[in-house]
């Protein structure tokens, strides 16, 4: 190209190493991402199931007082 009189070159390169060095670090990112995510469904299912089970051990209680025997 010329451009007032001067040319002008650009330079390409091919930089296959950062490329898979920043594929790594994606990979990485979106795998740690979704154990979290994994993580935090987990604990929200552990602690719903939990808490059932204790109201209807409460239930269960409350309702057999009533029972004569």
């Amino acid at each position: 190209m010329l451009n007032d009189n001067r040319q002008q070159y650009v330079i390409q390169t091919d930089s296959t190493k950062e490329d898979g060095l920043g594929k790594v670090f994606a990979f990485i990112f979106i795998v740690s991402m979704f154990l979290a995510f994994f993580q935090e469904v987990y604990e929200s299912v552990v602690a719903w199931y939990r808490d059932t089970m204790l109201w209807l051990n409460d239930t269960a209680a409350y309702l057999a007082g009533f029972w004569p025997f």
